[in-house]
């Protein structure tokens, strides 16, 4: 409800408007608007991808399922997330204590580079690796000699897939341990605790539900990443195809059905994901608030 407020002057009473209450009518006009785009850009294609998944019935849903390219790519996007997540933890951790925590000369132009892969295309990413450890590449020689094999292998899939994950850890660490200083911090240290002792009692568990959240999103982008992946995987079905260019190759080869079908458990694991989130923020609310509120 919009509230006015009279002030009497020389010239006569003033009516004030509160800046941050609108009429009811605006209210439900902006809600319906947020509403209909969340829909028709949102719900809806998630709606048809698993209408189009089970179109032809429970069982046929379960034989793409159980295809074996289908669970070559299911098995390699999990791998490729099981090394690219913990990476990803330990850097992020890592970068995020140094900037919040220390100063030190170029601060700035680390923070800068972190913020990196969110301003370059994956497609470019993927290709550097190609330029780096391609067969005429800059280290491509070397490592033909050395015998191991980075480009078009899982190596290579998952180095394209930690450097455009690499961010998400870090930005929800960034802010928070700013906001906290190192208050928390010195106390531990002037009374007698050791630095690892300081991280691992006092900092994680300051942070521990940003880095929570940080590791889901770096979880759910790293099993749906596509540009970068795709360039350096050679797209080898059975043995470098991950969920979503296994995807691509069944809908290029009109298998529709099947490429829905394998899209819907992408769906899955990014609603999964979100309910894991939303679940940890309910159960643990007080402590969530207790947190940003320090």
């Amino acid at each position: 409800m919009t509230r006015d407020v009279s002030v009497t002057s020389h010239a006569g009473p003033i009516h004030w408007r509160s800046p941050v209450t609108e009429a009811a009518a605006t209210k439900w006009v902006l809600i319906g608007i947020a509403l209909a785009f969340l829909g028709f850009f949102l719900f809806l294609p998630l709606v048809a991808v698993f209408v189009e998944a089970f179109r032809g019935g429970v069982g046929v849903y379960l034989d793409a399922i159980v295809e074996p390219d289908a669970l070559a790519a299911i098995r390699l996007t999990l791998i490729v997330a099981a090394i690219a997540v913990p990476a990803n933890l330990v850097f992020g951790v890592a970068a995020a204590w140094a900037i919040a925590k220390f100063e030190f000369r170029g601060k700035t132009f680390l923070t800068t580079l972190i913020d990196l892969p969110f301003s370059v295309s994956p497609v470019i990413s993927g290709l550097v690796y190609i330029l780096l450890f391609g067969s005429h590449g800059i280290f491509g020689p070397w490592v033909e000699v050395s015998g191991i094999r980075i480009v078009f292998a899982l190596p290579g899939i998952v180095l394209a897939t930690i450097f455009v994950t690499f961010p998400f850890v870090a930005r929800e660490l960034i802010p928070l341990m700013q906001e906290q200083g190192t208050g928390d911090e010195e106390a531990a240290l002037s009374l007698g605790a050791s630095g690892f002792k300081t991280f691992l009692l006092v900092t994680l568990p300051n942070v521990k539900w940003a880095l929570l959240y940080g590791v889901l999103l770096c979880n759910a982008r790293a099993m749906g990443e596509f540009g970068a992946v795709s360039v350096v995987s050679g797209h080898i079905r059975g043995v470098t195809n991950t969920m979503p260019l296994h995807v691509e190759i069944l809908y290029n080869e009109y298998a529709f059905q099947a490429a829905f079908a394998v899209a819907s458990l992408l769906a899955l694991l990014a609603l999964l994901t979100l309910a894991l989130k939303t679940l940890l923020e309910w159960r643990y609310a007080d402590g969530i608030a207790a947190v940003r509120g320090h």
